[in-house]
């Protein structure tokens, strides 16, 4: 058997470690493989033992873990599948197959499709393997390890702030991930179909058939913040599905009239029309949840090239608190 497996030196196995759970660890296969032997038969050795190996010691990874692990680590087998990690019987590398044609050709008959989360082994428990697996192979491969770990734990003292800045970016790239999943939620739920577009001089129709569009998109609520409303804007918004309330912040010099907000209200209850100094360009918010940002004012669509976009809705609390 030893004559199949090679002796392991630092940097081949520095591939091999990971941080699970803030410790770090090293997988069944991967040490099943670097002490000679198939990894069923391997935590058979462990089980035999399991009293030695506390929850500190070894811990199955669950689901969650497996994924996270396929994710971050394993890239590049077999196209990111998460099941690469689950072990199967008998097959977990080329070294097992190696060791015993007889074991694998059993293993297949009686379930080589079984797979298992793997097993991790933090660095007290690659220790006790020591005091487990007996030979002149498992010691001079359990040699190497405490090596291994001596040299992983000066590396990650000398490096912590760096290790910090990953760990602040994957955070914040998982903001970023729950940001992107709640947009694309949002237009699934209110249909739509682009997150930004450009209209030209000259399109006015189109300009005004798009803007009718984010209106009815509305079940509760539209804010409108434009500097510029007139009458041709109400025209506009009276298109809004029945029942949703209209709030529209304006210049105090808006040449809406009492009368013609009154008359609104009369027909397509319920209009509310506020004044502020503080805002150049133009918002549309739907029910508080969707946020429009638009070039040009509601009554000039189309008049002049102007775009639009749909903005983080993180960002409407602070924009109704500037308002």
């Amino acid at each position: 058997m030893e004559n199949d497996i090679l002796i392991h030196n630092i940097d081949d196995l520095k591939n091999k470690i990971y941080t699970i759970r803030g410790v770090q660890v090293m997988l069944d296969a991967d040490l099943a493989a670097i002490y000679g032997y198939a990894t069923k038969d391997f935590n058979r050795q462990v089980k035999n033992n399991i009293e030695r190996f506390d929850e500190d010691f070894r811990f199955q990874l669950n689901d969650e873990e497996v994924k996270e692990l396929s994710r971050w680590k394993f890239s590049t087998l077999n196209n990111d599948n998460p099941d690469n990690l689950r072990c199967k019987i008998s097959t977990s590398s080329e070294a097992e197959t190696n060791l015993s044609s007889k074991n694998s050709a059993s293993s297949t008959k009686r379930g080589s499709n079984i797979k298992y989360n793997p097993y991790a082994f933090t660095e007290q428990g690659i220790y006790m393997l020591m005091t487990v697996l007996k030979g002149e192979l498992a010691v001079a491969q359990s040699k190497t390890l405490i090596r291994l770990f001596k040299e992983m734990k000066h590396f990650i003292q000398n490096n912590a702030f760096l290790f910090d800045e990953i760990i602040s970016v994957k955070q914040h790239l998982l903001q970023h991930d729950d940001r992107i999943d709640e947009l694309f939620t949002l237009m699934d739920k209110y249909n739509i179909e682009e997150k930004q577009g450009i209209f030209f001089q000259g399109q006015i129709f189109d300009a005004y058939a798009k803007f009718e569009s984010f209106i009815a998109q509305a079940i509760k609520e539209i804010i409108l913040i434009d500097g510029y409303v007139d009458l041709s804007v109400l025209e506009r918004l009276a298109k809004k599905n029945s029942g949703v309330n209209v709030t529209v912040y304006t210049d105090p010099k808006t040449k809406l009239t009492s009368q013609d907000i009154q008359k609104f209200n009369a027909q397509y209850p319920t209009l509310s029309v506020k004044h502020t100094t503080k805002m150049h360009d133009r918002f549309l918010i739907i029910d508080q949840k969707v946020l429009y940002h638009i070039g040009a004012s509601l009554k000039d669509l189309g008049k002049k090239c102007f775009a639009f976009e749909i903005l983080d809705s993180s960002l409407i609390p602070p924009i109704m608190q500037t308002v």
